[in-house]
């Protein structure tokens, strides 16, 4: 068994993995596809993910794969199942979690942020932390369940109403996720913003009404072409820079809920207008993970209601997780995959 271990500062080391003996709620997985996110480029460039990550460590929280063996107390699955997997491990016992807010849990614990993860030929987890997928789906789809159930949570709090116009800022993986969503929640016409000729696209041939270019055309502009009104019902914003931020509060009309879904640079701020927030009646919101939505994420995704297949752009093995992340960094691609396609 090998993982590719990351050390701090840029550097990654492809290792045997130490085995160990399975405690009795663990299993252990033969990773099949693991999902490059945003989280590990951050931590790639030294920032805090959902957790505090300690060198080294096999990164890699968006996996799945096929059951190799099971503890003694395993009673939920067998040798064989496909497994996705949902990396967020909560205490259940600080204020937050106590509180029924356990996405906000003072002490969470995550596989592949601070336990060793998928960017490797096999992980142990605990059972509790494993979800069933059916035998025909790609088990590359099933390393997207866990950012599908982090957009999951983020469309129950942007709470979409039957025949909302939406907007979602941002084409990548998490976008393309969100317009999907989105439709599925009743919106009546979906917009995408995004520079990217490619990941336009992709965003039509996923549901997407109209496109916009909004570096070539004024999104409010054509927001108010488009629709006769000078904005949307609902913003979904998946970059997380100061721009695209902007952009959002601009195309938000009065009534509007902004969700703030992206994961931005620590430090990251953008100038708001209280005046805007009072005169319009703004509801802005953030999301953070996926608190009981991953087995909504895995259902969707075993019915086939979601495309997943168009998103998957790239594959690396897991030796060259680095240049993985990389790519993962670059305008050509979508959802960077390391291992099976």
């Amino acid at each position: 068994m090998k993982g590719t271990y990351f050390l701090g500062n840029q550097a990654f080391e492809t290792r045997e993995l130490p085995g160990h003996d399975l405690a009795a709620d663990e299993v252990l997985i033969r990773v099949a596809a693991c999902g490059v996110c945003g989280t590990d480029v951050h931590i790639y460039h030294g920032d805090k993910g959902s957790a505090d990550v300690i060198p080294p460590v096999i990164l890699g929280h968006e996996l799945a794969g096929v059951v190799e063996a099971i503890g003694d107390k395993v009673d939920s699955l067998t040798v064989g199942d496909h497994v996705a997997i949902d990396p967020n491990i909560y205490c259940g016992e600080c204020h937050y979690c106590r509180k029924g807010k356990k996405q906000l849990c003072t002490n969470l614990f995550a596989i592949g942020v601070n336990r060793d993860g998928g960017f490797a030929d096999h992980c142990y987890a605990p059972q509790a932390q494993c979800y069933k997928m059916n035998k025909d789906i790609p088990l590359a789809h099933g390393a997207m369940a866990e950012p599908l159930a982090c957009c999951l949570h983020g469309i129950d709090r942007a709470n979409i109403q039957v025949g909302d116009t939406v907007c979602v800022i941002g084409g990548g993986a998490i976008g393309l996720l969100m317009v999907q969503l989105a439709k599925l929640a009743g919106a009546s016409r979906v917009i995408l913003s995004e520079p990217v000729a490619l990941r336009r696209e992709i965003g039509l041939s996923v549901g997407v009404d109209w496109v916009i270019d909004p570096i070539n055309k004024s999104l409010t502009g054509r927001v108010q072409e488009l629709l006769g009104i000078d904005g949307v019902d609902v913003v979904i914003e998946c970059v997380g820079n100061p721009t695209a931020t902007a952009q959002a509060f601009q195309v938000a009309k009065r009534g509007t809920t902004v969700l703030l879904f992206s994961v931005p640079k620590a430090g990251t701020a953008h100038p708001l207008s209280l005046e805007d927030v009072y005169q319009k009646e703004l509801t802005i919101v953030g999301s953070i993970i996926n608190p009981d939505t991953h087995q909504r994420a895995v259902d969707l995704i075993n019915s086939g209601r979601i495309q997943l297949a168009p998103l998957i752009t790239h594959c690396y093995p897991v030796e060259q997780v680095k240049e993985a992340i990389l790519m993962q960094m670059g305008n050509e691609s979508i959802k960077v995959i390391v291992g099976e396609k």
